[in-house]
């Protein structure tokens, strides 16, 4: 599929969740209605107090968009934009990002500015670009999903932030005093390309997003731009071992260490041991750093639709808006 103009009249519907990231909300509220003002644009800007309500102000956005012919844009974090995007999937709308979270990869990965006013002057001047989305079972991942390891660190460091601040700082704080524990290892069954495996691990981690991995290493990271998704198998290693990797991700060095094992694919599925001796049962997944309980077996695989979403015309490999890459 190839980029979509938008009509310049397009108004914009905006999801905004007051709780993501460390701004204020009342100076980012005033500055989005400024600019779109300014640029007489028609914009309704949906404050999401409580985050548990996001799947159905979304969707709520998103009938109304159908109906106007507008866009939809998802102010906030990684996991606010997850939840707009699971909306948006499939309803034709083009989709928007205001960045307002700690990390940000996905707006990161394709150019968008993290300063709200350069990001409003992206959704007013872009194109719609088709983005490949990662599904486990129905539910979309547009940067990561896990199990394992990752969603206790992620409820872990939650908590951290809910006592220290959000910041990158806190984040990486909380992941050290968690992997300080030790943590009993899986043992799953995973099924990709017709074939069976038996595994155990301490974590399974499935990418859908290139910076991500090319800042930790993995060499896999090209395989996203060709249309696959990247699983990292992390074996049973001792607490010190982790601290040690987690170092030489943080210098991206992760590549050919003996504890991980990373391919990447279009389909698997992945189910706990406990659920082929014991039928059925719900398991903690990470999705882009919300965690939520599914149902195994755990399938995943690329979304069949693409999101149309707007940002800059960013040619493949590059990333001028991302600060860590200066």
């Amino acid at each position: 599929m190839q980029a979509v103009t938008i009509n310049p009249l397009a108004p914009f519907f905006i999801v905004f969740n007051a709780g993501s990231g460390h701004d204020d909300v009342a100076a980012t509220r005033t500055i989005i209605e400024t600019l779109l003002t300014e640029a007489g644009r028609e914009y309704h800007v949906i404050l999401v107090e409580d985050a548990s309500l996001l799947p159905h102000i979304s969707a709520e956005a998103v009938a109304r968009a159908k109906v106007q012919g507008g866009v939809v844009i998802a102010a906030g974090g990684d996991g606010t934009i997850n939840a707009v995007a699971q909306a948006v999937l499939g309803s034709g709308c083009p989709f928007g990002v205001l960045p307002q979270g700690t990390f940000n990869y996905f707006s990161r990965t394709h150019g968008i500015p993290s300063d709200t006013a350069e990001a409003l002057q992206v959704l007013l001047s872009s194109r719609a670009h088709p983005v490949q989305i990662g599904l486990v079972n129905d539910r979309v991942f547009l940067v990561n999903a896990s199990l394992g390891l990752y969603p206790k660190l992620l409820e872990e460091r939650e908590a951290y932030k809910e006592c220290y601040g959000r910041s990158r700082l806190v984040a990486w704080c909380a992941g050290i005093m968690t992997l300080l524990h030790e943590h009993r290892p899986m043992r799953i069954h995973v099924e990709h390309g017709g074939q069976a495996y038996e595994l155990r691990t301490l974590m399974i981690f499935v990418s859908n997003n290139r910076l991500q991995l090319e800042r930790i290493g993995l060499s896999e990271a090209k395989a996203v731009e060709q249309g696959q998704l990247v699983a990292t198998v992390l074996k049973p290693v001792a607490s010190l071992t982790l601290l040690r990797l987690m170092l030489r991700g943080a210098l991206g060095q992760l590549a050919d260490v003996d504890h991980i094992a990373s391919f990447a694919f279009r389909q698997i599925t992945v189910m706990p041991a406990s659920t082929l001796l014991y039928g059925r049962r719900r398991i903690k997944v990470a999705m882009d750093g919300e965690v939520s309980l599914l149902t195994a077996p755990l399938r995943f695989r690329l979304a069949p639709e693409e999101l149309l979403l707007l940002k800059p015309e960013v040619a493949p490999g590059e990333n001028p808006h991302d600060p860590d890459s200066l």
